[in-house]
């Protein structure tokens, strides 16, 4: 068996990334935390498109699928630092909720209030009791998780889109791929266009 080419960790490594982030956009919904959720959902056809380009052989995808890379990771960075400090912008103050992680974090033992004291949703918005992890070390493990991954992403990306220009500069579309092709035309073409043709009757 050969090694795998950057083509191929490539592949694997975007497979990963959609497979990470619609865990992602999952836990986002329940948390209903709408910045994130446009972002993921960009992040998720952005991978599919750079996917596809390198499924396909079109560099343009993958440059954009790098481009791309680099703001996620930005994006990211930015999530990471957001929920240590722990506000509520991300969800455009339009939910009470922060994170699904902050109600039923690991290892979080729910405490329910009391009777008719909950909020009219019938949601509890309570955090919970003694986990194992604070919500926003799990939202920041997870972007964390998702910075690895896009820079090994851009990395590959970078990669494949080099050997992808190298593919295309040595093409010669005669002679294919070959830079001394077996075949040499000796023969002038205006001999070829006065021979006589028979067609059958």
């Amino acid at each position: 068996m050969g090694r795998c080419s950057g083509r191929c960790t490539l592949i694997f490594v975007c497979t990963f990334q959609l497979v990470t982030a619609l865990e992602r956009q999952v836990f986002d919904f329940l948390g209903y935390q709408w910045a994130p959720i446009l972002a993921t959902f960009t992040h998720i056809v952005v991978v599919v498109l750079g996917l596809f380009g390198t499924i396909q052989y079109r560099p343009r995808y993958v440059v954009v699928y790098a481009v791309w890379a680099v703001a996620w990771i930005t994006w990211n960075a930015f999530i990471i630092c957001f929920y240590l400090e722990d506000s509520e912008l991300l969800t455009f103050n339009l939910s009470r909720h922060r994170s699904w992680w902050r109600e039923h974090g690991p290892g979080c033992v729910r405490k329910e209030p009391a009777a008719g004291l909950g909020p009219p949703g019938g949601q509890a918005l309570v955090p919970g009791i003694s986990c194992a992890l604070e919500h926003s070390y799990v939202e920041a493990l997870h972007s964390a998780l998702q910075i690895l991954v896009a820079l090994v992403g851009f990395v590959c990306a970078c990669s494949v889109v080099s050997a992808f220009t190298e593919e295309e500069d040595s093409f010669d579309f005669i002679g294919g791929f070959d830079p001394f092709p077996l075949y040499h035309v000796n023969e002038k073409p205006s001999r070829l266009l006065f021979q006589q043709t028979s067609l059958p009757a």
